[in-house]
């Protein structure tokens, strides 16, 4: 009898021994998926309540963008070919190079190769903006300039400081003309310091120079 009570005993205890690492990797799992929880819920699976929402967010701002590109800028701005003495200007100053339609076109195609283009949409944007009169039209136009380029979920934002932001975000209360002022105004300064004197010294420009120059020579 002795003998099968020890038995049953280490029977009994092989079979704790076994189950204890399942526990445990079901503990772990429980931690892990505890790690992995958004913020807004317990649950750890992707389709959870918050991230459905956040990827609504990010796909609403990709439609938007796309909607504000096709309704309001095009790819280029209808101009006349530029002239050898605008091309010439253009290295003067930025605001020379930024007066003048073919002077945008050109510089834009720029900002594409760095990947930077939304720069200048923005600030046309801004600049189309200020032509409005129409209290509605106004609201429209600063809501979708707003989604696209000051969100943090669009993929076309531009790089502001909080200050501006703060500024954008009181404007929006009641939006007018002039709601992006501050903002238009720094990324003007921006791309002047940043982009037009890699532009300046970039194959798009100087191509283009070269090809005036040399139909002034041939004319």
């Amino acid at each position: 009898p002795m003998g099968s009570e020890r038995t049953e005993m280490r029977k009994r205890q092989m079979s704790t021994t076994q189950e204890t690492p399942s526990a445990a990797q079901a503990q772990l799992s429980t931690g892990n998926r505890g790690s992995n929880a958004c913020c807004f819920c317990w649950c750890c699976c992707c389709s959870c309540s918050c991230l459905t929402v956040r990827n609504q967010e990010e796909e609403r701002a990709r439609r938007t963008s796309h909607e504000l590109q096709a309704e309001g800028i095009p790819n280029c701005e209808e101009s006349p070919a530029p002239t050898l003495e605008e091309v010439n200007a253009w290295a003067q100053s930025f605001d020379k190079l930024m007066l003048t339609p073919a002077g945008r076109n050109a510089f834009r195609e720029f900002l594409r190769t760095e990947f930077s283009e939304e720069n200048m949409l923005f600030w046309m944007a801004c600049e189309e903006l200020k032509q409005e009169s129409n209290k509605s039209v106004i609201e429209e136009k600063a809501r979708l300039i707003y989604e696209d380029y000051i969100s943090i979920l669009s993929p076309k934002e531009v790089s502001l400081d909080s200050r501006v932001r703060e500024v954008i975000n009181r404007n929006m209360l009641e939006p007018s003309q002039h709601t992006f002022d501050d903002a238009q105004l720094q990324i003007y300064t921006l791309m002047h310091r940043d982009s037009y004197p890699r532009f300046m010294n970039s194959a798009i420009y100087k191509d283009l120079l070269q090809s005036l120059s040399e139909k002034s020579i041939e004319a």
